[in-house]
């Protein structure tokens, strides 16, 4: 890939993840391009989820972002915490947001590598149960999530009602 620099060796060095505030302009910019693509895929504005950038602030949240070796942004994904609430959380939730890798990044491991890191960050937190709502017209999102342990679960959030959302839970 072009954006990638080769190491001497012929290989290109494996993308670093880094922990970054929401509101960072890297990650502005990858939230710019997710939400183009949910409006392609759902023919709409995007994702209108109120999110705060202090959510995911640890330790009651995080934030990452994975770079190649020269610095570009390729993917991202957060967690934030949630309690008992009128939309369908539970006490210890963690609540996964913003998962995205870009088009020319797919197929490199990383939206796997972050979840990973999302769930060990949020189990260290003294979260117990991590869950995350993604549509019916994401197939890969949603292969991804139940080949990692996430089940089907009572639905919850801002899209609760909205019959193209999918909700799914795993103990953490």
């Amino acid at each position: 890939m072009e954006h990638m620099s080769i190491h001497p060796l012929g290989v290109a060095p494996a993308p670093t993840l880094h922990p970054t505030p929401f509101a960072h302009p890297d990650a502005i910019a990858l939230n710019d391009r997710v939400q183009l693509e949910y409006a392609e895929r759902y023919g709409d504005e995007g994702d209108i989820t109120p999110l705060d950038p202090t959510m995911f602030a640890p330790p009651h949240g995080l934030y990452l972002l994975a770079y190649d070796a020269s610095g570009t942004p390729l993917a991202t994904g957060g967690w934030r915490s949630q309690e008992e609430n009128n939309e369908g959380y539970a006490d210890g939730d963690a609540e996964l947001k913003r998962m995205y890798v870009t088009p020319e990044a797919r197929g490199l491991g990383l939206a796997r590598r972050i979840l990973a890191a999302l769930e060990e960050d949020a189990r260290a937190a003294g979260r117990t149960r991590m869950v995350l709502e993604t549509g019916t017209k994401q197939p890969e999102a949603i292969a991804l999530y139940m080949s990692s342990g996430y089940e089907p679960c009572a639905k919850f959030g801002h899209y609760r009602f909205d019959e193209l959302s999918r909700c799914f839970a795993k103990p953490l």
